[in-house]
């Protein structure tokens, strides 16, 4: 018998965390803390559980591993998101792509376009079982794997509704930029949209024109060497062997909210300087916390998306090539709106737990 419980991630853009039962095993997949500073990992959703497994290094997928760790439990994920947890943690290597027999139950894991070393889970269970984490199959950057077919699948729906492409959203950004005089900076996640960030700026702008903070170079020169890394990643090499440079007009850097790293420091100087929304700008292209959104109305702070999480029409597509016949949508606020979607060919469930 095997059965999965959303623990939290269904109704909102919060922690990750699923609940895996399979015999006598308890699995988490995802810990996440965030991306809210007051939306915590709860230390009691460890109850009871043999073992954690982690999509992604992202906050909202792996904020609350400090906790698995303090209870000495098995943490199982790949090599470059292991680089993310602490020193102490007791770690089972994933492969990004293939399959692991963990306590007689294939697990598949393939790469998931969101974010380097991250990957989807398929559970050889209850006619399979497909928890995608993030995922997103419009980067450049980043290589998406094709799951096997599951009966059951818990999906991200981070951007609920929306169905705008990859294509529109560059060039919305465009827009943006060439209405904007003077510096702009992204915040961003290292080990996410910074590099295939860094193309398109480097690309339409020249290499001159953009600069990368010390940890988006650390984790970019690691992830060139990468095999889900698109070979375009070579085209930014020059920003890789280059330090700081106050005359680039672009500066990406840490951390995705500008609530810490170098993001938040440049944030903070252009404020007191008086400078924010004249000669400086903050573009925010991914989920906003409440830090970023009072940079936002300060003024000088804009939000425009770059797609890392799939719209609706790839939603949909998911579905329809796992062979699913029910799924939950989850990270979204208004999950019930998806019972009133038509094109998925799939039962929506909302409660907490569905047997497999």
């Amino acid at each position: 018998m095997a059965e999965i419980e959303i623990l939290s991630g269904l109704g909102e853009k919060g922690p990750a965390c699923m609940l895996l039962t399979i015999n006598d095993q308890r699995w988490l997949l995802d810990c996440g803390h965030g991306p809210e500073a007051n939306a915590h990992f709860d230390p009691a959703w460890l109850e009871g559980v043999d073992a954690v497994f982690i999509t992604h290094d992202h906050i909202d997928h792996i904020g609350g591993a400090p906790y698995t760790v303090e209870k000495g439990l098995p943490i199982y994920t790949t090599q470059r998101t292991a680089m993310a947890l602490p020193p102490a943690a007791d770690i089972h290597i994933l492969p990004e792509q293939g399959v692991t027999t963990i306590y007689g139950v294939n697990l598949t894991t393939g790469r998931n376009g969101h974010a380097l070393g991250g990957v989807w889970f398929h559970f050889d269970v209850g006619d399979g079982f497909f928890y995608s984490g993030d995922w997103s199959e419009e980067s450049r950057w980043f290589s998406f794997d094709e799951p096997p077919k599951a009966r059951t699948a818990i999906i991200d729906c981070s951007y609920h509704l929306d169905d705008i492409p990859q294509a529109l959203r560059i060039s919305i950004l465009n827009d943006l930029i060439d209405k904007l005089d003077g510096k702009i900076l992204f915040p961003v996640p290292p080990s996410g949209r910074a590099g295939e960030l860094a193309v398109h700026l480097t690309e339409r702008y020249g290499l001159e024109a953009v600069m990368l903070d010390p940890e988006c170079r650390a984790v970019i020169s690691n992830s060139t060497k990468n095999e889900g890394v698109s070979p375009i990643a070579s085209s930014i090499e020059p920003l890789l062997r280059r330090g700081d440079m106050e005359d680039a007009r672009f500066l990406i850097c840490d951390t995705p909210n500008a609530d810490g790293g170098a993001a938040w420091g440049y944030v903070r100087a252009w404020h007191e300087s008086n400078r924010l929304g004249k000669d400086v700008h903050v573009i925010f292209t991914g989920h906003m916390t409440a830090h970023a959104r009072g940079i936002e109305k300060v003024g000088g702070g804009y939000f425009c998306r770059w797609n890392v999480h799939p719209p609706l029409s790839h939603q949909k597509n998911m579905i329809k090539k796992l062979g699913a016949d029910r799924f939950a949508p989850v990270f979204c606020q208004n999950p019930q709106d998806y019972l009133k979607v038509n094109g998925f060919g799939a039962e929506v469930f909302l409660e907490g737990s569905v047997t497999l």
